[in-house]
C-alpha cells in the first residue's frame, strides 16, 4: 500500500510482522491502531509492509528479504521514520538503524511520545518521563550519537526538557528524583482521596478503551471542558467533576487515561497511580466505541488491564458508545448490564443517567424517614446525598416523610437511621 502526499509533517513507513499463529483479523486491527497512533503523533504515512513469518527474527525483527524491500522505499519516497509494529529490542534497533537510511522506532516508543505531548499536570509529565527512562535505559548500550538527536520528531522527544546522557548514573539518578516527586504527589492524591472518603462522596469513575468518547462523556454529563478530540490518548491526566443524577443524587465522575493493546509495561507502572482514581471508585462507568469493528476485543483489553490492576468486586455498567454510527455488525456482548447511547444526544445522556441511578438503588439500601421542617441542613443533604423516590409533607407533625435509597458507606446512612419512620 503506497499513498502519496505533500506535506511538511515527518514522512512514515509502517512495518508489521504477523505471526502464524495471531489471527489475521487482529493483526490487521493492530496495523489500523498503529496508524491512528501514527497520526495521532502528527506523521503521515505513505507505505505500510507487512511480512507474514512463523517467528520473529532475533537480529532484525523482519526477514533480510523484507529490509532489502524496504530500502529503496525509503529512499524513493524520503522517507523520515521507519515504525514497527512491535517492541524492538536494542540489538534490532541497531542493525536495522545500520541498514535503513531512516529513523527506525518501535510501537512501544511512540506510545511514550504521544504520551509525551498529551500530559498536561506536573505527575503526568513526571510519569511520561519516568516511563520513557526506563525504555531508554536498556537501550543506552551501543546508542552512542543517535540519542544526541532527542528532541523533535515523532518518537524522538526527550523526557520533558531533560538532556539526555550516555551516562547510566545520571539517568538513574534522574529516575530516583522522579520516583520521591511522585511519591510526594501520590501521597497529596491519597490524602485528598481520604478527605472525599470522609466526606463520602460518592465516586464514579469511567474506563475505557483509548478514543471510546469518555471525555465526551464526561463533559456532556459534568459540563467541563476536558480536552475532546477524535485521536488516541486525548486525556491522560483524571479530571473529577460532580454529576447530578434525576432524583438530585450528587456523585463524583472521574474521567481516566484510555486503555489500549499492548500498553507498555514501563507505562502500565507509571500510570498505576493515575489509574487508583479506578481502585477507589464506588462504580465504573466501561465506555466501549460501538463503532469501531474490535470492539470486543478493545472490551476485552479493559477488563484484563482492570484485572491487573486489581479492580475487583466494583459494579459496572457497560456503555456502548457512538450509537449514531456503529457498525451493523454491532452486538452488546455485555446485554443485561449494558446501555447503547451516543454522548452527544441529550435524550440518551437523561437515559444513561436514570439507568446509572436504578443501578445505584440495587446497590444501595431502601430507607423511611421522617425529618422536621426545621432540620433543613438534614434534608438538603438528603436531597443530594441519597437517591430520594418520593417525598410527602405531614401537615400535623410539620415534617416530611421520605423514601429512598441511601449507601451503606455514605455518612448519610448513620443519620438517617436516626430517623426512621
Amino acid at each position: 500500500m503506497v499513498e502519496t502526499t505533500k506535506s511538511t509533517e515527518e514522512k512514515v513507513l509502517l512495518v508489521g510482522c504477523k505471526l502464524t499463529d495471531v489471527q489475521e483479523e487482529r493483526f490487521l486491527y493492530s496495523m489500523q491502531e498503529l496508524a491512528a497512533l501514527t497520526k495521532t503523533a502528527g506523521g503521515v504515512i505513505f507505505s505500510t509492509v507487512i511480512q507474514n513469518r512463523h517467528s520473529l527474527d532475533r537480529a532484525t525483527y523482519i526477514g533480510k528479504g523484507k529490509i532489502e524491500e524496504i530500502i529503496p522505499l525509503v529512499e524513493e519516497q524520503e522517507i523520515d521514520v521507519v515504525i514497527f509494529n512491535d517492541e524492538l529490542s536494542t540489538s534490532q534497533v541497531r542493525n536495522l538503524t545500520a541498514q535503513i537510511p531512516a529513523r527506525i522506532i518501535d510501537r512501544t516508543q511512540l506510545i511514550l511520545d504521544i504520551f509525551s505531548k498529551r500530559a498536561k499536570s506536573k505527575e503526568g509529565k513526571l510519569q511520561v518521563e519516568l516511563a520513557q527512562l526506563n525504555y531508554l535505559l536498556p537501550r543506552l548500550s551501543g546508542q552512542g550519537h543517535s540519542l544526541s538527536r532527542l528532541g523533535g520528531g515523532i518518537g524522538t522527544r526527550g523526557p520533558g526538557e531533560t538532556q539526555l546522557e550516555t551516562d547510566r548514573r545520571h539517568i538513574r539518578r534522574r529516575m530516583d528524583e522522579i520516583k520521591e516527586q511522585l511519591k510526594a504527589i501520590v501521597k497529596h492524591r491519597a490524602l485528598y482521596r481520604e478527605r472525599r472518603k470522609e466526606n463520602r462522596a460518592f465516586q464514579i469513575a469511567l474506563v475505557g478503551y483509548t478514543n471510546a468518547g469518555k471525555s465526551t462523556l464526561h463533559n456532556r454529563l459534568t459540563l467541563a471542558d476536558a480536552l475532546e478530540e477524535d485521536k488516541l490518548f486525548a486525556t491522560l491526566d483524571p479530571l473529577t467533576r460532580r454529576v447530578k443524577l434525576p432524583s438530585g443524587f450528587q456523585a463524583l465522575l472521574t474521567d481516566t487515561v484510555g486503555f489500549i493493546q499492548d500498553l507498555p509495561t514501563t507505562l502500565v507502572a507509571a500510570f498505576r497511580s493515575t489509574l487508583e482514581e479506578v481502585r477507589e471508585a464506588d462504580f465504573l462507568l466501561h465506555v466501549v466505541d460501538a463503532s469501531n469493528e474490535d470492539y470486543f476485543n478493545h472490551e476485552e483489553t479493559v477488563l484484563a488491564l482492570l484485572d491487573q490492576l486489581e479492580v475487583k468486586d466494583v459494579p459496572m455498567l457497560t456503555v456502548y458508545n457512538k450509537r449514531d454510527a456503529m457498525t451493523l455488525q454491532f452486538v452488546p456482548s455485555n446485554g443485561k448490564q449494558s446501555i447503547l447511547i451516543s454522548a452527544l444526544q441529550e435524550e440518551d445522556l437523561s437515559k444513561l443517567l436514570l439507568r446509572v441511578e436504578e443501578e445505584l438503588k440495587g446497590k444501595f439500601n431502601y430507607f423511611e424517614a421522617k425529618i422536621h421542617a426545621s432540620n433543613g441542613k438534614l434534608l438538603a443533604n438528603c436531597q443530594m446525598e441519597t437517591i430520594i423516590e418520593n417525598r410527602s409533607w405531614i401537615e400535623e407533625e410539620e415534617s416530611y416523610l421520605l423514601n429512598g435509597y441511601v449507601s451503606p458507606t455514605s455518612s448519610m446512612f448513620k443519620q438517617i437511621q436516626q430517623f426512621k419512620a
